[in-house]
């Protein structure tokens, strides 16, 4: 049984994200979670909501035990690039794009 939660939209480099990501991978909850508190990085705080929402999926929806938790699997993969034009002397304009992410966060129980 495993318990999935998805960040869709986070306007935040994929780049960022996987780097935190590959702090928690196949670890147990409460670790990750004081990972991503005492992290300085600002993908930790889109991640340590991604990581209650999965966590109270698992408890409420498939009455797992929140004590034996750890991430089985997380991912992160490109949104959609919103692209800026910034002007720069001699009439050229350079491109600026804002690049988004979609994370997945899935659970299991330790046997």
């Amino acid at each position: 049984m495993e318990a999935k939660a998805h960040l869709r939209y986070a306007r935040i480099s994929p780049r960022k994200v996987s780097i935190v990501l590959d702090l928690i991978r196949n670890k147990p909850v409460e670790y990750a979670m004081a990972v991503l508190k005492n992290t300085p990085k600002s993908a930790c705080e889109y991640l340590e909501k991604l990581l209650k929402s999965a966590m109270a999926n698992a408890v409420n929806n498939y009455q797992m035990d929140a004590s034996r938790l750890y991430i089985s699997e997380c991912f992160v993969c490109p949104g959609p690039i919103l692209k800026r034009i910034r002007p720069m002397s001699k009439g050229r304009a350079y491109r600026i794009e804002k690049r988004s992410s979609h994370a997945t966060i899935v659970l299991k129980e330790k046997d």
